[in-house]
């Protein structure tokens, strides 16, 4: 009884991940419902090996294939998947199958009362965790946009963190509107969930502006060349930004925070820098002025953003003018389809889970009949390693398969000498304990690390039940390498699932949102007004796509050269979307924050031909099948006017008409942004023409 309670325990605890309360006890009592199923059933698989292995394979498929359903899904097709295959290890002897099923049942319910009673004495710890990692990630972020206006700068390799940083900061973002909203929702009006509801938002608008560059980096190397006291300016103030969000997050009382001295001291040290500048060159180098004017200007907005937060953090009771409204917060969240249609749309070769659901249940009715050809000692360890490595995507799985290896070899060896030094049980039993708990704590983060304290554990455990420990550390390092071949193979060969095979969905998604968030921007200019909700929710938007893009390539990056059709191209395209994005950010905060001239028929007939373009270029992708594109290029196939105006010959026209400095700057950054996102939206239109659809 006991050892069936904690196995439903531990079979249901994946689901129990971050986010909604609400929504982590379905998932939890979804996996107590689809264990206590699954171990009916497996008590029942002691049958003739020819009958065994294709309900064992289908099984495999059936609960692999609830993943389709998202995430959480995807932690309880796992629990499913564990007990599955943990029901090969143990059999109750006392117990008859259905009293072994609910026991184990019961212990998924005890983790679910666990879990929720824990929820209610400390409420404020998953969204103390996420806010402290999200304040950790901007400050990670804002530090790499520091050294990008370094001395000599390694450009594309800091790009490459960046969007590294930002799919995990757009990852935290969704988990927290989560957190935060459906939290706020369900429970009224919480004074702490509201404060960290604005910190939060502030966040999300600290990113887009650092990620907003109102210049291009020719010319900021240019000007700091002869004005490098101003980029030390730039740097210190930055990384000051950045010191400060590390010191909130390493702090819960806001008397520790770091004083808002040094922030206006270094602020004041720039400003005044600049303005002599202007004096020095006011007449033959006022763009550059400009340039220099606008960059501080976002510099004081993350400056606000920042001393709001720390008063946020610092204020003990919030008004009611300073909540936000609850249901336009609504619109932030996007509800997971559950429809039964779901799983007919998928039963295809073109579903990447379906494929992964197919190749899985193959993995393990392989690694089972490998296991008991050879006659292992415990053969379900090799499709356990299976269940553990293998992952839809090639690049994952061969990267958990080298660390798995590895990180069980080193377990083993250092295992076997604490073995031999070590005689006692009991202390057998406290270090596997501790071995455990630094496992599971870090498996999201060093999965190399997880695999070798899960090793050192396990061997802890088996010495205390077996004598012969060396036999067992022989066969777990056996089974282990057996089940990671496994693994890396059948993802490699077998019905494999290549990213540039989806790539296409994810560009035309991510322009898609992209064009959604430049048409709400082009409105708000026109029609000035307070700022709609659904600018917002298109900037969102606009950001979830162009992670789940940049986490497409990186996926393809990683898989074989003769699977990486068409890269350069396709890096290409990712390269504009998130310079499209970094221009649209721009804009966006800019005329947000300040008062705007009304836009003139130049901007709307410039917005008009960045639509045209873009629509286009969304027409060809669309149409474009990148599975079969190998042979298919050529030159362009679409003849695309020239643009009559460059961007400084717009901005000087709008200079011209106003001698308010305030209209100068708003001139020169509008244009000179707007005049390059017509640039991309050339370029793009140009990349997508060049491949002949059939």
């Amino acid at each position: 009884m006991g050892l069936s309670f904690c196995f439903g325990a531990i079979w249901c605890s994946p689901s129990d991940v971050s986010g909604n309360l609400k929504q982590k006890q379905i998932g939890i009592l979804f996996s107590s419902v689809l264990v206590v199923i699954i171990s009916f059933i497996g008590g029942y698989l002691a049958i003739p090996n020819i009958l065994l292995f294709p309900i064992l394979g289908f099984l495999t498929f059936c609960i692999a294939f609830i993943s389709i359903y998202g995430f959480r899904a995807s932690l309880i097709s796992f629990s499913g998947l564990l007990a599955l295959i943990l029901s090969f290890a143990h059999t109750s002897k006392t117990l008859e199958v259905y009293q072994y099923a609910l026991f184990i049942g019961a212990g998924g319910l005890w983790y679910l009362c666990l879990s929720t009673l824990w929820y209610f004495i400390n409420p404020k710890a998953q969204t103390k965790e996420t806010l402290t990692e999200t304040f950790l990630l901007t400050a990670n972020f804002l530090n790499v946009r520091r050294e990008l206006i370094g001395e000599q700068p390694d450009r594309v390799s800091l790009q490459k963190q960046l969007i590294t940083i930002q799919s995990e900061l757009t990852e935290h973002h969704e988990t927290l509107r989560e957190i935060l909203i459906l939290s706020r929702k369900n429970s009224g009006k919480s004074n702490y969930h509201n404060k960290r509801l604005l910190v939060f938002i502030l966040l999300v608008e600290m990113l887009e502006t650092a990620i907003a560059n109102p210049v291009n980096y020719q010319k900021m190397d240019a000007l700091f060349k002869v004005q490098p006291e101003l980029k030390i300016d730039f740097q210190k103030l930055i990384s000051e930004i950045s010191s400060q969000l590390h010191a909130i997050a390493k702090n819960s009382r806001s008397e520790a925070f770091p004083s808002n001295k040094i922030l206006t001291e270094q602020f004041k040290t720039l400003e005044q820098d600049i303005l002599k500048f202007k004096k020095e060159d006011h007449h033959k180098d006022y763009e550059r002025y400009l340039m220099l004017q606008n960059l501080l200007d976002y510099q004081s907005k993350q400056i606000e953003k920042l001393k709001k937060i720390k008063w946020l953090l610092g204020n003990p009771v919030l008004t009611s003018e300073d909540l936000v409204n609850k249901d336009k917060m609504k619109r932030f969240i996007v509800s997971q389809d559950y429809d039964p249609k779901i799983i007919l749309r998928n039963l295809s070769f073109k579903s990447t889970i379906f494929k992964h659901s197919l190749r899985l249940a193959v993995a393990v009715m392989l690694g089972y009949g490998i296991g008991l050809v050879f006659d292992f000692q415990n053969p379900y360890w090799i499709i356990l390693t299976v269940i553990v490595i293998m992952r839809p995507s090639y690049g994952l799985t061969k990267t958990r398969s080298k660390d798995r290896i590895i990180g069980t070899l080193i377990g083993a060896a250092l295992a076997s000498i604490l073995v031999f030094i070590i005689k006692d049980p009991y202390l057998f039993g406290g270090l596997a304990v501790v071995s455990m708990v630094i496992a599971f704590s870090m498996v999201q983060k060093n999965y190399k690390a997880s695999a070798t304290f899960i090793t050192i554990s396990v061997i802890f455990i088996y010495a205390i039940l077996q004598p012969d420990i060396l036999k067992v550390i022989q066969f777990r390092v056996i089974d282990t390498v057996i089940g990671a071949t496994i693994s890396f193979i059948t993802t490699r060969w077998l019905w494999p699932a290549w990213s540039f095979m989806e790539i296409g969905n994810n560009i035309t998604d991510a322009l898609k949102a992209n064009m959604a968030f430049f048409k709400s921007i082009s409105t708000f200019y026109q029609n000035k007004g307070p700022i709609p909700t659904s600018l917002k929710v298109n900037r969102k938007e606009a950001f979830v796509q162009m992670s789940n893009l940049s986490s497409a390539f990186q996926r393809m990056a990683q898989e074989p050269q003769s699977k990486q059709t068409h890269i350069d191209d396709i890096y290409e395209l990712v390269v504009i979307n998130h310079s499209f994005l970094s221009s649209l950010s721009s804009i966006n905060t800019f005329i947000q924050n300040h008062n705007t001239t009304a836009a003139s028929n130049d901007f709307k007939q410039i917005s008009d031909k960045i639509e045209s373009n873009i629509n286009t270029a969304y027409t060809y992708l669309k149409l474009i099948n990148f599975e079969t594109i190998n042979s298919k290029v050529g030159t362009p196939n679409t003849k695309i006017d020239d643009f009559n105006f460059s961007a400084n010959q717009l901005t000087n026209i709008a200079i011209s008409q106003s001698n308010n400095e305030h209209t100068h700057r708003e001139a020169h950054l509008v244009w000179e942004q707007l005049y390059w996102l017509y640039s991309l939206s050339e370029k793009m239109l140009k990349l997508t023409s060049k491949y002949k659809i059939d």
